[in-house]
């Protein structure tokens, strides 16, 4: 399929909440199209921020896309593309791993974004474990909201205020939940 590598691969590109993740992927996909390449998107239920069957950046851009509820749902939706790109990874479970890695074993392209750490700094599967599987990485940063440095941490508020450390880790959301933040910069409520 490739004809410089002969094989598939896999690419990640993660950092913080507003560090552009989903923009790349869009641009990654817009080009492997020009390119005359086939592609299939695929973003995790759970997230419908920006519609349903859409990857969509805060941006505003979109790219039609397959919603499944588990990564094991996405060789269902194949039909031969040659890139597979998957969005908002830390969405879904471990088994992504495995699913990355058959695509890419079946001379596939495969690009994913996600944050690699949770709101309170903590590694965020499956992204972490991905990375070490990935053969390209991109990590981005934002700018922190509060000193202007690079950022690479999600602070996660609470109105308005730092969420506390026990709150779960999944929450769905953009501006009105999250600010990107540096590391002096970033907060968490202990117990």
């Amino acid at each position: 399929m490739h004809a410089i590598t002969n094989s598939g691969w896999i690419e990640v590109i993660t950092g913080s909440m507003f560090s552009g993740k989903t923009e790349e992927l869009l641009r990654r996909m817009r080009r492997a199209e020009i390119a005359g390449q086939d592609v299939a998107a695929f973003k995790p239920a759970v997230d419908d921020r920006y519609g349903q069957a859409v990857v969509g950046s805060h941006a505003g851009r979109e790219w039609e896309a397959t919603v499944v509820d588990d990564a094991g749902a996405i060789h269902d939706h194949l039909d031969g593309e040659e890139v597979v790109a998957v969005d908002e990874a830390n969405f879904f479970s471990p088994e992504l791993v495995e699913i990355c890695l058959d695509l890419a074993a079946d001379d596939r392209r495969v690009v994913v974004s996600g944050l690699d750490k949770t709101f309170t700094g903590e590694p965020f599967e499956p992204v972490p474990s991905l990375l070490a599987h990935a053969d390209y990485v991109d990590k981005l940063q934002a700018i922190c909201v509060e000193c202007g440095d690079p950022a690479t941490m999600s602070q996660r508020l609470v109105d308005g205020e730092p969420a506390h450390v026990d709150d779960p880790t999944i929450l769905v959301g953009a501006e009105e939940s999250y600010e990107a933040r540096c590391r002096d910069c970033h907060r968490i409520k202990a117990r």
